[in-house]
């Protein structure tokens, strides 16, 4: 295995651990968890758990650790398998944070880092298959509950590619072609990836994880 791959293997095993919820040190927790856009490098120390993001979000994305996560107890993140964060415009979870552990700074997409996404099994990925979307691997994303508009338009969308040969990580990301397009039949993750987890959270088979606090340059 050469040094590249080994560095996609790493971090495919940090994002995988993440995606089943192994404890890992407090040392480790930004790499750990994948952070609402414009987490400062302290994330940790300066989030005061008051939950304001999690109140704003309006795609539902953002949650509060548990109990069971100790130092990170009632810090905000995202579950990309779950929902991923798509983006908003003026970033409203930045806007109510009240603390600075999201940064104010964080006004257009190009300012968001908040990890790189990792293609972890391409023999799974339906698109490397040949393989349509089918009603039955997007039902959990179909069952979910509608509050608004934006999430209408999300499951809307999902909807629109059932019998479609499946490339829902690459038409439904944010970002758009400068983060991922269709190469052949497999996603290629590019440049301007910024670990939103959208791709993660429309991938049927779940073969897309999310390494947070990573950069492009360090995984690819």
């Amino acid at each position: 295995m050469d040094r590249r791959n080994f560095i996609i293997a790493g971090a495919a095993a940090i994002a995988c651990g993440y995606g089943v919820g192994i404890a890992l040190p407090k040392t480790r927790a930004d790499e750990l968890y994948l952070r609402p856009p414009g987490a400062v490098k302290n994330f940790e120390s300066l989030c005061i758990k008051c939950g304001q993001c999690v109140q704003v979000c309006p795609y539902h994305s953002i949650d509060l650790l548990d109990i069971a996560q100790g130092y990170s107890n009632g810090t905000s993140y995202i579950d990309a398998n779950k929902r991923g964060c798509y983006l908003c415009d003026l970033f409203p979870c930045v806007l109510a944070c009240p603390s600075g552990a999201l940064s104010h700074d964080t006004k257009v997409i190009g300012d968001v880092k908040m990890g790189v996404a990792i293609l972890v099994d391409a023999n799974a990925c339906l698109a490397f298959k040949g393989e349509s979307v089918d009603e039955s691997g997007v039902k959990n994303l179909l069952d979910r509950k509608i509050y608004n508009d934006r999430e209408q338009a999300v499951k809307d969308s999902i909807k629109a590619k059932i019998g479609s040969i499946c490339d829902l990580c690459a038409s439904l990301c944010p970002v758009g072609e400068s983060a991922i397009i269709m190469q052949g039949n497999l996603p290629l993750i590019k440049q301007d990836c910024v670990g939103c987890g959208v791709c993660a959270e429309v991938c049927p088979p779940q073969v897309i994880k999310i390494a947070p606090n990573k950069t492009y340059d360090e995984i690819y």
